[in-house]
């Protein structure tokens, strides 16, 4: 079975012998008491790479956004949801609305709507904090995150970003000749912003690293009080010894091969998007490693969702935040290779036109 459904973009994995040895899994106390040594030097690692002053680290992107918007409802805000939000994040959201947030819809990805949203409003209003996803899979956006930050930071506010999608891929000078950029930083980084004033970003390991560990970065300030007020920092257990390790390794190894990967990565999209067009099929996504079919949507895409599998290719089936109804999704990997791809393409034209929905062939689709 041809596996186009891992989110793990780069390919890196951790064999449990491929890492540093570990007395215990966990120290039994809480973050709140006092780190371990490998997470301060994850946090400070992750830091650096994202461009902020500081990080702090945390089991999952849940725990971070329901902490997070516990400790921001703790004065009055005014949530400002980008349309496109992530689930996770909007529980954190949800949350913050229970404690009496104020909470309102923002378009996806429109700076100017914000911005005249902002201007309209009553002298003394309660500081905006904008939620959005640094990258949206579905429509292959980056986030207008300059735009996000110009808007809110007249008026005191935030922006909030779940850079997972981001993290360990995207980087600064992004081109046509190199989509990804270099360094893998995310979205400071990609957008070449210098300095993370009135940002803060919330991302996991899980999809660029291999590791099931989050973050939240921003400046010191910022983190510092978070992590003062934390409740799971206090209530919940920390990220275990084995986890760290990973962390410590994927970090060491982007350092060392990350460029390498991300054009690999790259090579394979772009593998991808071309052996579809020969096939007359098309896909959203841009350049970046989900990849959602054009033209086949509810009723359609289950089908060919089904008919994949039959013929070997195991994609995913996502409703997504953008794009309406049910959608079929490949997930490109630098791990994938020339002959995998070209097989999926050829099964993804041959499942439309057995169902019925190919548009005109430029290429015959035979397996």
């Amino acid at each position: 079975m041809l596996d186009f459904s891992s989110a793990l973009y780069l390919g890196l994995r951790h064999p449990s012998a491929s890492l540093a040895p570990w007395s215990e899994l966990t120290t039994g106390r809480p973050a709140a008491l006092g780190v371990a040594p490998e997470a301060a030097r994850a946090a400070e690692a992750l830091a650096a790479l994202v461009g902020c002053e500081r990080a702090s680290l945390s089991p999952s992107t849940l725990h971070l956004f329901w902490d997070l918007f516990g400790v921001l409802a703790a004065r009055p805000l005014e949530i400002f949801r980008d349309a496109g939000v992530y689930a996770v994040g909007g529980w954190g959201i949800e949350r913050a609305s229970a404690l009496g947030a104020r909470v309102r819809a923002l378009p996806h990805y429109d700076a100017a709507a914000l911005g005249a949203t902002l201007a309209r409003r009553a002298p003394g209003a309660a500081p905006p904090v904008v939620v959005a996803d640094g990258y949206c899979t579905d429509c292959g956006r980056p986030a207008p995150l300059a735009g996000y930050v110009a808007a809110v930071l007249p008026h005191g506010g935030l922006v909030v970003v779940d850079d997972t999608q981001m993290l360990g891929i995207m980087g600064a000078g992004a081109s046509r000749a190199a989509p990804f950029g270099e360094g893998g930083g995310g979205s400071l980084s990609y957008h070449g912003l210098r300095d993370s004033e009135g940002v803060l970003l919330v991302s996991s390991l899980a999809k660029g690293f291999g590791v099931p560990l989050a973050a939240l970065a921003g400046s010191r300030a910022a983190v510092r009080a978070f992590e003062i007020a934390s409740e799971t920092r206090v209530y919940t257990s920390p990220p275990s010894t084995a986890v760290l390790r990973a962390a410590e390794r994927a970090l060491g190894d982007s350092r060392l091969g990350g460029e390498a990967l991300r054009r690999r990565l790259a090579e394979n999209v772009a593998r991808f998007r071309d052996g579809l067009w020969r096939h007359g099929l098309a896909t959203t996504g841009g350049p970046f490693p989900v990849q959602s079919i054009a033209g086949f949507a509810g009723a359609a895409a289950r089908a060919v969702h089904a008919r994949l599998h039959g013929l070997g290719v195991r994609a995913v089936l996502t409703r997504g935040a953008c794009l309406a109804g049910p959608r079929v999704v490949f997930v490109i990997t630098a791990t994938h290779d020339a002959r995998a791809i070209e097989r999926a393409a050829r099964a993804l034209c041959q499942a439309a036109a057995e169902l019925g929905l190919a548009p005109p062939s430029r290429a015959a689709c035979s397996p």
